[in-house]
């Protein structure tokens, strides 16, 4: 683990790129030949340079799906087996629907029945019906005024009087009523008989999309394309009504797209963000790589043996012929920093001066000079030079583990 770490394809770039050198191996300045002095000059070249943080863990799905149905009932079928592929949209498995279906039945009549009766009741509100009710209240009106006049002017008996004050009062009912009528039709109000039915209208269609919806999950359908990973129950279980857990009936996962879970040490994790492309290396599947991309970067660290390390979540696309499956060991290299066709020195081509500046010895008419550099970014065995060389200036450089003589490396 960490970012020294480099894979053996990156390594054998490296070494090819060293042979092509001119100059690599060379007489030094000392008098000494490689040997005894410990140093190799070497040309500075243009070259891309890939700088990587490397974690390992192991391989998981990046979506599955444990899948239960909405209601409760008998399992009439299960149309799987464990190991199936299945497509988006392909049913999995069936409840009893033989109630459902009733229950469906019986709330669409009672909606259509409400309907019918909500329409019934509004027809007084059409224009029609608001002409005849002016009609109504003229009607009552006149009776109103010839009950009033055979009251004043024709009754002489007791009886008769008697007879045309009920009239009256009478028609004065009808005309308040009528008028009343024609008031909330003009107001573009509604009876009390109106509301009643819209409210019963309502609860029917809540009703109906309940039936549809418990009948609708009744039914268990891929969500997605995928392979049968376990199912739990056998036709003709009983599944309870859902409460706080649902019983699962079928574990779907999509091996089409892998996630690696890599442990990445604490140093190298401030260099990591989302996005960033990886190179997956499957342990049991040595020649293949996948090209990923970081996914997500846990918050939280977990210490093993005095190690704090940072799960960082990979995700890669397979292949159908793929041999890779979940729970195999892995590796991925993250690509952190990039540069094409810069200038490239080896790493141990750089020191230090006494203020702690980055130098080469570089080879000027046949004399090394010191010469400070601006340095850029380094993979532990390459490193990027922005400023104070050339390409093709020939520097010296100490070989790996060995010390040019004044103590420079």
């Amino acid at each position: 683990m960490g970012r020294n770490k480099v894979k053996s394809w990156q390594i054998i770039a490296t070494l090819l790129l060293c042979l092509a050198l001119a100059g690599a191996i060379a007489c030094t300045p000392f008098g000494g030949d490689e040997e005894e002095t410990g140093e190799q000059l070497v040309e500075v070249v243009r070259g891309d340079l890939t700088v990587v943080v490397s974690g390992s863990g192991n391989i998981s799905v990046s979506q599955d799906a444990s899948l239960a149905f909405g209601t409760g009932g008998r399992v009439e079928k299960v149309y799987v087996e464990e190991g199936d592929k299945v497509s988006s949209g392909d049913v999995l498995a069936k409840l009893d629907t033989s109630t459902l279906e009733l229950a469906l039945a019986q709330a669409e009549l009672a909606l259509a029945t409400a309907e019918y009766n909500l329409d019934k009741a509004q027809q007084i509100y059409t224009k029609p019906n608001i002409s005849a009710a002016r009609a109504a209240v003229s009607e009552a009106k006149a009776y109103l005024q010839y009950a009033k006049h055979v009251l004043e002017v024709e009754a002489n008996t007791p009886e008769d009087i008697e007879i045309w004050t009920n009239e009256v009062y009478q028609a004065e009912v009808n005309l308040a009523a009528a008028e009343q009528r024609l008031e909330e039709m003009l107001a573009g109000g509604e009876a009390e008989e109106v509301k009643l039915r819209r409210l019963e209208v309502e609860a029917s269609r809540q009703a109906l999309e309940e039936a549809q919806k418990q009948l609708a999950e009744a039914t268990i359908t891929a969500p997605f394309d995928g392979l049968v990973g376990a199912i739990y129950v056998k036709e003709g279980d009983v599944i309870p009504s859902p409460t706080m857990a649902p019983t699962v009936v079928v574990y779907l996962i999509d091996l089409s797209n892998m996630e690696l879970k890599a442990e990445v040490d604490e140093i190298d994790i401030p260099e990591v963000e989302l996005g960033q492309s990886a190179l997956v290396e499957v342990d049991a599947i040595a020649d293949d790589l996948f090209e990923g991309t970081v996914t997500l970067i846990s918050p939280v660290p977990v210490i093993e043996a005095g190690l704090v390390l940072y799960e960082v979540k990979i995700g890669f696309a397979v292949p159908p012929d793929s041999k890779v499956k979940v729970g195999m060991s892995a590796t991925a290299d993250i690509i952190v920093q990039q540069r094409e066709n810069t200038l490239l020195v080896p790493e141990r081509a750089i020191g230090r001066d006494d203020q702690g500046n980055p130098v080469v010895w570089v080879s000027v008419d046949g004399q090394f000079q010191e010469r400070v550099v601006v340095i850029g970014i380094s993979d532990g065995l390459q490193t990027e030079i922005l400023e104070g060389l050339a390409e093709g200036d020939i520097i010296k450089a100490g070989r790996q583990g060995a010390t040019i003589p004044g103590g420079f490396f």
